[in-house]
């Protein structure tokens, strides 16, 4: 049995490997190319330090020099002693560049694009060597604007399916990315993909998750809650709170609805900002979070959105008093 070790270099780059049952992590990553800090091999040294995020694993021998009791006890490990027992993320204190690790470029074609509304484009891009694509749900990539040499950075909307993979765009006026894909993009066009990138992404469900989006900001979570619904869904409830300006801004909703049919523990609610919005649900994401959703802080949330409404949730909660357990966001400005 192999598992998956995704590790996260402090410059935001992830890369993949696999380890085989019994090797160790440290070892799993030099025979794949990827050469993270280490020395003696043997647990004394304290060189190859890293942070387990996410997973299980077991430990051979080290010594306390190399990793205190206190180190082990926030999640702190030793990858020359590592071995894992399920997929896990390791946060490695070094940049990818120290560890020869570059960012890994994927060429795609267009398979469609499609403007779901006036706010939000579908992008669809497809490549075999797309199902070799491997990042955490919530991630992104630099997706760069052909005939040129400028990237923007969009989350992944979907879990790579049969060489496909989609995100969601907000359309920004005169923004040169959104111009291409409404006025010039075609079916076949060459893309190319440079990631995974970022630190917001599903970990481990230990308890109670509170999913909060803002507009394009729901893409991180439909390819959060698809790998939820593949993994065949989660022991603690999952809520999703989606936040737009208008009307016409509810995006995805059918999908939405799907992943509350596919997965028993999921909800969602959607509300509209507008004061004119003829939708039953008014107001700003915060206005629908619940004390029954806050959990008395046993609970993870995850928040994705323009900047306003991250800092407009972050006054919300510590306004409630409550702290969660873990509270991870991301936001996302975007670039005309």
């Amino acid at each position: 049995m192999t598992h998956q070790i995704a590790f996260r270099f402090e410059d935001g780059v992830t890369r993949f490997i696999t380890a085989n049952a019994g090797e160790t992590v440290a070892d799993a990553a030099y025979r794949q190319g990827v050469n993270i800090p280490l020395d003696c091999r043997d647990g004394a040294c304290g060189t190859c330090k890293c942070r387990a995020e996410s997973g299980r694993f077991e430990m051979g021998e080290y010594i306390e020099d190399a990793l205190s009791e206190d180190e082990a006890a926030q999640g702190f490990v030793l990858t020359c002693q590592m071995r894992a027992q399920s997929d896990c993320v390791v946060a490695v204190p070094a940049s990818s560049a120290v560890c020869r690790t570059p960012q890994a470029a994927v060429q795609a074609n267009v398979q469609s694009v499609r403007q779901l509304s006036p706010s939000t484009i579908a992008l669809t891009l497809q490549a075999p060597a797309l199902d070799k694509l491997a990042f955490l749900p919530g991630q992104y990539v630099n997706l760069q604007l052909p005939g040129s040499t400028e990237t923007r950075a969009y989350s992944f909307s979907s879990l790579v399916n049969d060489g496909m993979v989609s995100f969601l765009i907000r359309n920004v006026p005169g923004g040169r990315m959104s111009g291409w894909l409404t006025g010039t993009a075609q079916p076949g066009d060459a893309m190319t993909l440079t990631g995974p990138l970022g630190t917001f992404y599903l970990r481990d469900i230990q308890r109670p998750l509170l999913l909060l989006a803002g507009g394009t900001g729901l893409a991180p979570f439909t390819a959060m809650l698809e790998k939820i619904a593949r993994d065949g869904g989660s022991p603690h409830p999952i809520h999703l709170v989606y936040g737009v300006t208008l009307d016409a801004d509810l995006v995805d909703m059918d999908k939405l609805a799907d992943f509350a049919r596919r997965i028993p523990n999921f909800s969602f609610a959607a509300c509209v900002a507008s004061p004119d919005s003829a939708y039953p649900n008014k107001g700003y994401v915060t206005q629908h979070i619940t004390p029954a959703h806050l959990n008395d802080g046993d609970v993870d949330i995850y928040l994705c959105g323009p900047p306003p409404m991250v800092e407009a949730v972050s006054q919300f909660i510590r306004g409630c008093g409550v702290k969660p357990a873990n509270f991870h966001h991301e936001k996302f400005a975007a670039s005309a």
